[in-house]
């Protein structure tokens, strides 16, 4: 299962963390884990390489997270909850495979 956690400071979220895997299918083949691995790194690159904010980020297998500086938090808002939306979505469609949690932080 993935477990994709949000992190919520006030209303707005400003990170998240993912890990594990779908299991839909074996490793490499797996759609869900594709979809999921796809919108996050959008989410990411758009953050770090497009709007260009602070933002601490790693990846590894399985594995990844951003967490947004406060002073960005606002500039990142839009992009953050469209991937919530995009989670939250595919968690009703595969609720086996994907588990969205918000943390406050």
């Amino acid at each position: 299962m993935i477990k994709a956690e949000l992190f919520v400071k006030g209303k707005k979220i400003v990170g998240f963390h993912l890990t594990g895997h779908a299991g839909m299918d074996e490793y490499g083949k797996d759609v869900l884990c594709a979809f999921v691995s796809s919108a996050a790194y959008m989410t990411a690159n758009t953050i770090t390489d497009i709007i260009c904010a602070g933002a601490q980020a790693s990846d590894d297998d399985g594995d990844m997270y951003l967490m947004i500086s406060d002073k960005d938090a606002d500039k990142c808002s839009d992009i953050l909850s469209g991937f919530r939306l995009h989670l939250v979505n595919t968690e009703e469609q595969y609720p086996k495979y994907l588990k969205v949690i918000f943390t406050e932080v």
